[in-house]
């Protein structure tokens, strides 16, 4: 019976839609598909913060399956998602990073899909570039979106240059 609880417990952790550390803020979302006595299928828009540069958020959207297999947890979501990242505030970088570094992740099915948002800098114009896309365990998808933040001065304060936090 413990092993029972075990499983189930351990099936609940990988069906959660992304991982507690990386928990995005909701934002809203509007039903696209109306279901009867089930969920319907949605689009949600997420807000994330960048984990390891202060002062920019991703905000993004991403279809969510509702019906049977949507209420459950088991639906293989689509690889549709669009992105946008903005400077919100002085940018701080708290540590280096290294080109296409995985800012986010979130899963998108039971097992094998994820949903992936990594940062790039491109040093010459000072700008750092995020790329959201989605892979599984044997194939990935070319559905993908960029969105670049101009590091620009927030008040009277010189903006650092995000080639200064490159790992080689």
């Amino acid at each position: 019976m413990r092993l029972f609880f075990a499983a189930c417990a351990l099936l609940g952790l990988l069906a959660s839609p992304a991982l507690a550390a990386d928990e995005p803020d909701l934002i809203f979302k509007k039903s696209t598909v109306w279901k009867f006595l089930t969920p319907d299928h949605k689009l949600a828009t997420y807000a994330v913060d960048d984990p390891l540069v202060d002062g920019v958020a991703c905000h993004f959207t991403v279809p969510e399956k509702g019906g049977l297999s949507g209420w459950i947890g088991v639906a293989e979501e689509v690889s549709d998602v669009s992105l946008a990242c903005r400077q919100v505030g002085p940018i701080v970088f708290k540590g280096e990073f290294e080109q296409g570094e995985e800012m986010f992740r979130q899963r998108r099915s039971l097992f094998f899909k994820k949903m992936q948002i990594v940062r790039g800098c491109d040093a010459k114009r000072n700008v750092l570039v995020y790329l959201v896309y989605s892979d599984k365990l044997v194939e990935g998808s070319p559905k993908n979106s960029t969105s670049t933040v101009p590091i620009m001065p927030w008040g009277d304060q010189e903006p650092p240059r995000c080639s200064e936090y490159l790992t080689d």
